[in-house]
C-alpha cells in the first residue's frame, strides 16, 4: 500500500511539473520563431540589396573590347621568345599568331614592344 500511495504522489507531482515545464517550451518556440522570421525578412532585405548592386555595376560595364582584353592578359616571356625567334627566321605576322596562340593585334604589339620593325 505504500509502495502505490509514492507512485500515486510522484504521478501527481509529475502532472503538476508538467504545466510548468510546458509553458518554457511554448516560448522557446515562440523566440525561435520570431527569430527565424527576423531572419527571413534580413536574407530578403539582403537580396534585394544584392540585386541592386548587380544592377549598378552592370549598367556601368560596357562591352569588353579587344584591347581591353590583351591589356589584361600579359604575355608570357618565353611566348615573347619564341614570336622573337620566329620573326627572325622571317615568318610573317599570320603565321607566328598561329604558331603562339596569339592574335596577330598581340603578336604586333610584342614585336613593337620589343623594337622590331615589321
Amino acid at each position: 500500500m505504500d509502495i502505490e500511495l509514492i507512485l500515486l504522489g510522484i504521478g501527481i507531482i509529475c502532472i503538476i511539473l508538467s504545466f510548468f515545464i510546458g509553458n518554457s517550451r511554448r516560448k522557446n518556440e515562440e523566440e525561435i520563431e520570431n527569430i527565424s522570421i527576423s531572419l527571413h525578412q534580413e536574407t530578403n532585405q539582403l537580396k534585394k540589396r544584392l540585386k541592386a548592386i548587380e544592377e549598378e555595376l552592370m549598367i556601368s560595364v560596357g562591352p569588353v573590347t579587344n584591347e581591353q582584353r590583351r591589356k589584361t592578359k600579359p604575355v608570357h616571356e618565353i611566348i615573347i621568345n619564341q614570336i622573337l625567334s620566329l620573326k627572325a627566321q622571317g615568318y610573317s605576322i599570320p603565321e607566328i599568331a598561329k604558331r603562339s596562340s596569339l592574335s596577330n593585334e598581340e603578336v604586333i604589339d610584342v614585336l613593337k614592344s620589343r623594337g622590331v620593325s615589321l
